[in-house]
């Protein structure tokens, strides 16, 4: 019998099987509406089945095998079944078939051209059938699918297997990445209602450099002086901003500013960092196994990393009591260390940190805390996505320390709009005080970055400095407390 024959017959003795089961289901009136796929083609079913016999005869083979030599089977195992099979296909097709069985075996299907695709920033499926991604900032959803929930879920479970990991009604969701260090995020049935979504966040194969960044119109020139004496100096870094605000691409740059001679050590809860540096340890949390034990979290890593003999420490993202572990190695030599944090400006960081702290179990004072934090962090870097999809450095802030029961807070560059509506990172013309201990450790950094521009565009607010006629000036810690408390 014949290919065609056999999924003929398969086809209608599953059309007659939905039907039944149809008629016995009752009709569900919550289930959700999504817009409205064309049902398999000729082509997705003969493919499917193919791939079944693909997979049948290469199985008892692949223990072992390179991935070029497992290529190489899946491929002469392909043109055999093509054959004994006789699929009615032009050479054309043929040869289009031979790459989506290849793909859909060996690689991930559907999303293996959305990988591909460089203007591609994020791949979100949120089932079999529906899928969507992001492009220059903005969502749309592609006309690409798999060919049914079991190639869908397939291709989940090879991408966390890939890295240790499993998903499972006993562990629902899971955090892995993909072998270019994209970060991938699965969760299914029971807590994903319609379904397993699988959400991926592309990340360049050639990590963005500050160049990059100024070419987006994310960081200027004077930006990038400062930064890069921010960390040359030694000084403890907060990158703070929103989901997919690009924290840590903006984390990458900046760590691309450490000397090379310096011992670093990431810790992550799925590594995602590529800094360039030879000397460079990469450290990530594993889950707990199905029985409940075993799990290592970031708070494990931290206090663990402070006895491998770090010169810096960098935390992809402090998310709980880790924030504690992480202010204390910041106070305890390991200067020029830097994390991220969830938040919505420098100030709301603060406010979270502090409720990050409180989360480690321990009865401290609020006063112990805020000059934990006061001590511990030298420079906030917030970053904003706009609604147009745009990413920018909304402002970069310096922690001066304490005034009262108050962490004073100045703005050293802020973003103001223009009149094309795009906007710009100015100067606000005050003087920080880490200059003082840049200058102790050999760094200089240009006086004109900080100058306040000498115009201002319509609807901005002209800086202090710039109303009384001075380019630079200095604040006092008393002018900013109260700067504060009105707020």
């Amino acid at each position: 019998m014949k290919l065609s024959e056999k999924l003929a017959a398969l086809e209608a003795e599953e059309a007659g099987q939905d039907a039944a089961t149809a008629a016995d289901r009752p009709a569900s009136p919550t289930k959700r509406s999504r817009s409205s796929k064309p049902s398999a083609t000729p082509w997705d079913s003969t493919k499917r089945k193919v791939r079944e016999l693909v997979l049948e005869e290469v199985a008892p083979k692949m223990q072992g095998l390179s991935s070029e030599e497992l290529a190489d089977e899946v491929r002469a195992a392909l043109d055999r079944i093509l054959q004994r099979e006789d699929v009615e296909v032009t050479p054309l097709e043929r040869r289009r078939f031979v790459q989506e069985v290849m793909s859909d075996t060996l690689g991930y299907g559907p999303l293996d051209p959305l990988l591909a695709d460089e203007s591609v920033t994020e791949v979100m499926c949120n089932a079999y059938d529906d899928i969507w991604v992001e492009r220059d900032g903005r969502l749309e959803q592609t006309s690409l699918s798999f060919s049914d929930d079991k190639q869908y879920r397939a291709v989940i479970d090879k991408i966390v297997s890939a890295v240790g990991r499993r998903v499972d009604e006993a562990s629902p969701m899971v955090d892995a990445r993909l072998p270019d260090g994209s970060r991938v995020n699965a969760i299914i049935p029971p807590l994903a209602i319609h379904g397993a979504v699988l959400t991926i966040r592309k990340f360049s194969k050639d990590p963005f450099t500050a160049k990059d960044l100024i070419g987006f119109g994310t960081w200027t020139m004077d930006l990038v002086t400062v930064m890069e004496a921010c960390v040359r100096g030694k000084l403890n870094i907060l990158v703070s901003g929103g989901t997919g605000t690009g924290k840590t691409t903006n984390l990458n740059v900046l760590s691309s500013f450490i000397p090379e001679g310096e011992r670093v050590i990431t810790i992550e809860d799925s590594a995602e960092l590529q800094l360039q540096q030879p000397h460079v340890i990469n450290l990530e949390t594993r889950p707990a196994s199905a029985e409940g034990t075993g799990a290592v979290t970031i708070r494990d890593l931290v206090k663990n990393a402070l006895r491998m003999r770090p010169d810096r420490i960098i935390v992809g993202e402090c998310r709980a009591a880790e924030a504690l572990d992480m202010l204390q190695a910041m106070n305890t030599g390991h200067e020029g260390s830097m994390t991220t944090v969830h938040a919505n400006s420098s100030r709301d960081a603060i406010s979270r940190l502090e409720t990050m702290v409180l989360m480690a179990g321990f009865d401290l004072p609020v006063r112990a805390i805020r000059e934990q934090i006061a001590a511990a962090i030298d420079v906030i870097l917030q970053v904003t996505r706009l609604p147009d999809g745009r990413r920018i450095i909304s402002a970069v802030t310096e922690v001066q320390g304490m005034e009262g029961d108050v962490i004073l807070l100045q703005d050293l560059f802020t973003h103001r709009p223009t009149p094309d509506g795009k906007g710009e990172l100015v100067a606000t013309g005050l003087r920080p005080k880490f200059l003082d201990e840049l200058a102790e450790r050999k760094v200089e950094v240009p006086a004109s970055v900080f100058r306040a521009p000498a115009g201002t565009s319509p609807g901005s607010r002209p800086s202090a400095a710039a109303s009384r006629g001075r380019k630079v000036r200095v604040p006092t810690a008393r002018e900013i407390a109260e700067r504060e408390r009105l707020r």
